[in-house]
């Protein structure tokens, strides 16, 4: 249990049942009348965002939210992670993972959100390096846009690329949106 005065971003309470990490808060004292805490929710599972005002001093039940480092190792009906201190594993649904698995090799590291054993959430860093498998030759002509074509990268998701990116190219993704950043060279 905490109180609403010591409200900090990233904290994760317990609401009526559902988890809710805080996005940002203010403490506001107004000029007349008591003060309070306005703060801005996400909901960890469904990561609908909510407004919510708090009097300030009452006390909100905080969730112990254990992030940790884990490596990615197989699909095999649910995602497998290996936490590398003490090798234990644990499965991931394909719906608590969402858009993630778009970005996610074997091998690679994410951080894993778990809340009484259970996964909340997979967080990425905000970009990853990954391959074009196949991509269209791009041809250079008549055009409207700022000339970018799809490719596929090697998870199998689909991004759009301009049109000098070429097959077994590595190139740099934002994990957040999907959208190209650019070419890495090796």
């Amino acid at each position: 249990m905490a109180t609403s005065n010591d409200l900090k971003n990233g904290m994760v309470l317990n609401l009526e049942g559902q988890l809710w990490a805080v996005i940002d808060f203010q403490h506001v004292k107004p000029g007349k009348g008591p003060a309070f805490v306005r703060t801005k929710l996400r909901n960890v599972l469904t990561g609908k965002v909510n407004d919510k005002t708090f009097n300030a001093g009452i006390k909100v039940e905080t969730a112990n939210v254990d992030r940790r480092d884990m490596q990615y190792l197989y699909n095999d009906g649910g995602y497998v992670f290996m936490d590398n201190t003490n090798y234990e594993q644990i499965t991931v649904s394909a719906e608590t993972l969402g858009d993630v698995s778009n970005y996610l090799l074997e091998n690679q590291v994410a951080t894993v959100a778990l809340h009484e054993g259970n996964p909340l959430y997979v967080e990425l860093p905000p970009s990853v390096i990954l391959e074009i498998t196949y991509t269209e030759p791009g041809l250079q002509g008549d055009r409207s846009t700022g000339g970018t074509k799809p490719a596929t990268l090697e998870t199998g998701h689909q991004i759009q690329v301009p049109l000098f990116i070429d097959n077994n190219t590595k190139v740099k993704v934002d994990t957040r949106n999907g959208d190209y950043l650019g070419r890495v060279s090796e």
